[in-house]
């Protein structure tokens, strides 16, 4: 289950029909024309989730429920650089898309360029992203949540913007031609977003290039003091706008620790020989399993599903039903593995 909530839900003044569940007061006394958004906000968040997971499938933090909640967000890791990012980019992709197509009633295309020469041959035209709009709600429902002027909250903010820049760095422009027989003589251009798994992973790249952000650590405990703010702009002065930036190490993801909501590796699954995976899936059972000091362990299973399926006039269709073996992997103690690290159990007559 997606835990939609995660760290942004708080910000939405969202009432479930037929109920008196009230997630948030803070729009209450804010603009409640913002109110009109709050569904596409979701949909956003929900967005920046699933891309989360999908990223970080097999990796060793595998953006975990627990990550996406309050509790999970309030260390500054790398990885907590990419949920701020990529659900801030969620927000923002997901309000430019939904004012673009229409579904807003206070927004509509960006068409403030059509007609201007956009360069040699071309003319801006068309129906171009309304990524302004996008950001300006993205700031206004994700960046109110950090309160504070502390090194965390500024590096938090960072995060954001830099998710929204993502959204910005992966858009297309779109042309048509015109003139006699389409000679294109003419071309008129639009700008359009790209898909939001392009926009996950220009940020998943950014995420194993984040910039650890050195601020002194009685700094750090010195909150919101002047001391801090210098401090904090100091660091943040060499550090491009673009790029993700953390404050503390990460733990061992290999580890359970119930404390920070992780699970460790053991009991994960991992890609062996998988045809058409890539590089990294391939690699995921080093990573996960070995590398961590656990083994990997094949499971066969018999699977049972319908085949050579006959259409008979008029009308039915018979199947037969067929069994597979389906091979799978996973990271498991090392304890009474073979000679290769691998234990095999379950295995299916061919």
């Amino acid at each position: 289950m997606l835990y939609l909530s995660f760290w942004l839900l708080p910000l939405l003044y969202y009432v479930r029909p037929g109920s008196a569940w009230v997630a948030s007061n803070l729009l209450m006394t804010g603009p409640k024309a913002y109110l009109r958004y709050a569904k596409s906000v979701q949909m956003g968040v929900q967005s920046g989730v699933v891309e989360c997971k999908h990223q970080f499938a097999w990796d060793r933090w595998n953006c975990p429920d627990s990550a996406t909640l309050p509790k999970g967000l309030k260390r500054a890791t790398r990885e907590t650089s990419f949920v701020h990012a990529i659900s801030a980019a969620g927000v923002m992709h997901t309000l430019a898309r939904n004012c673009s197509l229409g579904d807003l009633d206070s927004c509509g295309c960006d068409v403030s360029r059509n007609g201007k020469i956009g360069g040699p041959g071309w003319l801006w035209g068309g129906c171009s992203a309304n990524v302004d709009f996008g950001e300006k709600i993205s700031k206004q429902y994700v960046d109110s949540q950090e309160t504070g002027q502390d090194p965390r909250a500024a590096v938090n903010l960072h995060n954001n913007a830099a998710g929204r820049l993502a959204v910005k760095a992966t858009m297309r422009r779109i042309c048509r031609c015109h003139g006699m027989s389409q000679s294109c003589s003419v071309k008129t251009c639009w700008t359009q977003l790209s898909d939001f798994r392009e926009i996950g992973n220009y940020l998943k790249i950014k995420h194993s290039q984040a910039q650890k952000l050195n601020i002194d650590k009685k700094h750090m405990r010195a909150g919101n003091s002047a001391v801090s703010q210098g401090a904090i702009v100091d660091a943040l002065g060499s550090v491009a706008r673009t790029e993700l930036i953390y404050l503390e190490e990460s733990p061992d993801y290999c580890k359970r620790n119930v404390s920070l909501g992780l699970y460790g590796t053991e009991g994960r699954e991992c890609v062996h020989h998988k045809e058409g995976s890539t590089q990294w899936e391939r690699r995921s059972c080093r990573r996960l399993c070995q590398d961590c000091g656990l083994r990997v362990e094949e499971r066969r299973t018999e699977v049972v599903s319908s085949c050579n399926c006959k259409f008979h006039w008029c009308c039915t269709v018979n199947c037969e039903d067929c069994a597979r073996v389906v091979v799978k992997y996973a990271c498991v103690r090392r304890d009474g593995a073979d000679s290769h690290g691998y234990k095999r159990r379950n295995r299916a007559s061919k």
